[in-house]
């Protein structure tokens, strides 16, 4: 993977406050300009697509989809993630070497995560670590205290089932880190969701994030995200294909931003263009 991956990751970006508003306007000022493939067939594709799920449709306006899926959903990413965490073990590994720096006054590593599914991040968390796990599907709580019992070098401080949008069982400053990753693509708000991670994040406290994010819009890409994003929320527990991350990430106010652009393989795949990095409060 490591080797596949480097042709296909881009440059650490570090952005200071002052600056990352004036990086976004040009990205913004870029996109405009830009004539995406094929985009004029999308809504005719989405069309055909709902149509399609058009059972499904029903069934989650009827209620019964969302309350079955959330049964399920965790047995398929205990199958899913451990594929998903080889690919990403290296990026994984190197994102995650530095936590230790971000430690309070105790030395010890009080570390929340958002979304926290099956445990998949664990391994990866130094000895000593006090963590807190939150996740919106309660679900996931077995396949989550058997990642646990695997990983004794944790100590589990709470268990919290919570939106990131509504962290209010957490208090203020509390966290030296934040971690969240493969959720910011399925949450309701993501705005929400980083006004929480400053609130729960001492000064000087890290945000760490791996997402997998919208493609450059003038790629095909892009084009086969926006196809597929309907078929996409409905396997992926509200999964969004096309969520523009970065965006969201350079205006929060962060005191620094650490971001690169990865791609996870199989390339094809919409789900393949990845951000990857950690922000300082």
């Amino acid at each position: 993977m490591a080797g596949q991956t480097d042709r296909h990751t881009h440059p650490v970006q570090r952005w200071p406050r002052q600056q990352r508003g004036l990086q976004t306007e040009q990205g913004v000022h870029v996109a405009r300009h830009r004539s995406p493939p094929g985009m004029l067939l999308v809504p005719s594709l989405q069309r055909c697509v709902q149509l399609l799920l058009l059972p499904l449709r029903v069934l989650a306006c009827l209620g019964f989809w969302d309350s079955f899926y959330k049964k399920v959903f965790p047995y398929v990413m205990a199958k899913v993630a451990p594929i998903y965490n080889h690919k990403v073990y290296k990026q994984k590994q190197e994102l995650f070497s530095n936590l230790r720096k971000f430690a309070g006054p105790s030395g010890q590593l009080v570390l929340l995560e958002i979304g926290t599914g099956t445990g998949t991040n664990f391994q990866f968390y130094p000895a000593g670590c006090r963590l807190t796990c939150t996740d919106s599907n309660p679900n996931f709580r077995k396949f989550l205290l058997k990642s646990l019992s695997e990983n004794r070098h944790l100590k589990l401080e709470r268990l919290v089932v919570a939106s990131g949008e509504d962290l209010r069982q957490i208090p203020d400053g509390s966290m030296d880190v934040v971690v969240c990753t493969l959720v910011l693509c399925s949450v309701t708000n993501i705005k929400k969701v980083l006004t929480e991670v400053l609130r729960v994040l001492r000064l000087g406290g890290a945000f760490y994030f791996l997402e997998h994010v919208a493609a450059d819009h003038s790629s095909w890409s892009y084009f086969w995200q926006k196809v597929c994003d309907p078929v996409w929320k409905y396997f992926g527990d509200g999964c969004s294909l096309s969520r523009e991350t970065q965006k969201e990430l350079e205006k929060t106010n962060f005191s620094e931003l650490n971001l690169r652009r990865i791609h996870v393989t199989p390339y094809w795949i919409p789900s393949s263009p990845h951000i990857i990095g950690y922000a300082v409060k």
